[in-house]
């Protein structure tokens, strides 16, 4: 029986500044927004967030790269160039907890908001910078997306069929997996603020993410000096894990320890003598005769229907190979409610992703604002911040604010 939720979202009370824009930056800020926190987006007074205008499909004009990334904030459109937009930032600071941006290295500074200039004016101020490259280093100058990291650190070359090229990642891994290890870390900093009173700099780069997510494939080549191979649907070194073909579709599993293929091979394909044979009786022996154990399982996949194996197989990791819209809309994504339908106030109801976090006490909340129409709340936040008619309409002649 479910635990009633009774706590508020666990970052309530906590206010984030966001500078940032396009994936790492934002979606950081999503999962913070989600855990409850207030997010207050600074856009460009003329263009927003970039990924605000990328290509269809999306809702009333926004993309459906934008809805991705920024549900649950509040968005004023600021140009923090002006000695005016500068003020506004320091106002919003004053009571903030966190800033985060993720502009190319030096851009902050130029603006007169970067970590060194505010750290003695907010003492209490968590500041995360993320970058491509670094603030410093021998490419820190350089701009950096998710795709050209993936060619630079390895990831490319792990990537495809053995005799092919090496290929992208279709989803920008790096850049989420870099927005993860940042929320993470803003979490750690707040927590380290309970005790010290001090808030801290926090410096994350996509390509030190990169490098970090190569996890098990990077010890493969510091501990034997060789690069992994590229193996396609298959794993460097678990075996069987692959593509395997029924009779009707494909299907994929991943079985690479002596007790799951004995599983597989007794409960499944009425085969106990697999395990048995000097061939396969290891994961090193399976490794080396990959080729004959992938011949002989297609073989015996293809005498019957993928629903049939699937249904001998519910207790092994195994599963259908299903495009985005199969997945989306199947009934376990939707018990898990990882699909979710908000009120756009331009698009009327909209679905988007679900959060994966399930706190038992203190719920994460997704459902209480869509992303924010390009300046939607810059009237609001400053109102907050006591600012009159006089100074807003002034801040809007002058060119500071946007016109929405």
């Amino acid at each position: 029986m479910p635990v009633p939720q009774s706590g508020a979202p666990p970052l309530r009370g906590i206010k984030v500044v966001d500078f940032s824009r396009i994936i790492a930056g934002p979606l950081c800020t999503q999962v913070l927004a989600d855990m409850g926190a207030e997010v207050v987006k600074i856009e460009n007074p003329a263009t927003g967030d970039d990924t605000r205008r990328m290509a269809e499909p999306g809702a009333a004009g926004e993309s459906h790269f934008f809805l991705a990334y920024n549900r649950n904030k509040k968005s004023i459109a600021l140009d923090v160039r002006t000695p005016e937009g500068k003020e506004v930032v320091f106002d919003l600071l004053a009571d903030a907890d966190v800033v985060v941006e993720n502009f190319r290295v030096g851009v902050m500074k130029r603006f007169g908001l970067d970590y060194a200039s505010l750290a003695e004016r907010f003492p209490r101020l968590i500041y995360l910078s993320v970058s491509a490259y670094g603030q410093d280093g021998p490419m820190a100058d350089r701009p950096g997306f998710d795709p050209v990291l993936q060619a630079e650190f390895g990831m490319m070359s792990l990537t495809g069929e053995p005799d092919g090229r090496p290929m992208r990642h279709p989803l920008s891994l790096i850049d989420t997996m870099t927005a993860l290890y940042a929320a993470a870390s803003v979490n750690a900093a707040l927590l380290a603020r309970r005790d010290t009173g001090r808030g801290q700099y926090i410096e994350l780069a996509l390509a030190d993410v990169a490098v970090a997510a190569l996890g098990n494939a990077g010890l493969y080549y510091l501990c034997s000096g060789e690069p992994p191979p590229r193996t396609g649907n298959s794993h460097i070194t678990s075996t069987p894990t692959n593509l395997f073909q029924a009779a009707d579709g494909p299907l994929y599993m991943a079985l690479g320890t002596d007790r799951l293929f004995g599983q597989l091979c007794r409960d499944v394909l009425n085969r106990p003598d697999l395990p048995e044979d000097p061939r396969f009786a290891s994961p090193a022996a399976r490794l080396a005769h990959r080729p004959e154990l992938f011949a002989l399982l297609n073989g015996i996949f293809g005498s019957e229907s993928r629903e049939h194996w699937l249904s001998k197989m519910r207790h092994l990791p195994a599963g259908p190979v299903r495009t985005i819209a199969e997945a989306l809309e199947s009934e376990e994504v939707g018990h898990r409610g990882m699909v979710r339908t908000i009120e756009h106030p331009s698009a009327g109801p909209i679905r988007i992703l679900g959060s994966p976090i399930h706190f038992s006490d203190t719920p994460v909340s997704i459902d209480s604002a869509p992303p924010p129409l390009h300046g939607n709340d810059t009237e609001a936040v400053l109102r907050g911040l006591g600012y009159d008619d006089a100074r807003i309409a002034s801040l809007r002649e002058s060119g500071t604010l946007g016109t929405h």
